[in-house]
């Protein structure tokens, strides 16, 4: 049974949503605005929180920021429809997924149940797999922990779970499909650049410690992280 914490300050909707998740097993908590939200996001603990973009005295984008300081908790931004700008610059905050308004509740569902799984797959991952390496960087699953050059990265679920198939298959090519699914749960659709959003983030912090890029892009294909 997965809990939630609901931020959303549309009551009637958060309401519906929750009577919906809560009729399918979950345990929901809401927030009707972002102060209360980020008090009980760093103060207790979920499996997921859904964090509207738009909420008064403190908006989603600070939200996610200051959980992101001290928590990884997997969040899933609620955006508004076609708003490119809200769901990069989401992405790039540290956020695992988004949704635009109006969404059918049952993707929301399976949403929240792909990262539920992928956070499962990595407490399971068999003991001969949870120690991952290479000239520089070093990934240990059971700890959930990475080091670049002996520094320590904080890293969001997300980035945590590319960066573990991508050390998987070390100089092999991992398609941006493949990693939207095992990452996200669902397949990459057209012009979808989450993927690409969450790879940059990755970029970005492993540079702090290493000038060599291990991550590279193969045009048309995906990505490969490189035997150095």
């Amino acid at each position: 049974m997965s809990k939630l914490l609901l931020i959303e300050d549309d009551h009637a909707l958060s309401d519906l949503l929750s009577d919906y998740l809560t009729s399918q097993g979950c345990t929901v908590e809401q927030a009707f605005d972002g102060v209360a939200g980020l008090e009980q996001a760093t103060s207790h603990h979920y499996d997921v929180i859904l964090l509207d973009v738009m909420l008064p005295h403190l908006d989603g984008f600070e939200v996610l920021k200051r959980i992101r300081l001290t928590h990884l908790t997997p969040i899933i931004m609620l955006t508004a429809k076609g708003d490119d700008f809200d769901r990069i610059f989401g992405l790039e905050l540290g956020a695992d997924d988004y949704l635009p308004k109006p969404f059918n509740h049952r993707e929301l569902l399976a949403r929240i149940h792909a990262i539920c799984r992928r956070v499962d797959f990595i407490k399971q991952t068999d003991q001969h797999e949870q120690l991952l390496s290479s000239s520089h960087v070093t990934l240990n699953v059971a700890a959930r922990r990475v080091t670049v050059n002996e520094h320590v990265l904080i890293l969001t679920g997300t980035e945590f779970s590319i960066l573990q198939k991508l050390m998987g298959k070390i100089g092999h090519v991992v398609s941006k499909d493949v990693l939207s699914q095992h990452v996200l749960g669902r397949r990459l659709a057209p012009f979808d650049r989450s993927i690409d959003m969450h790879v940059s983030n990755l970029r970005k912090k492993i540079a702090q410690y290493n000038d060599i890029q291990c991550i590279q892009t193969i045009r048309g294909s995906g990505y490969v992280f490189l035997a150095e």
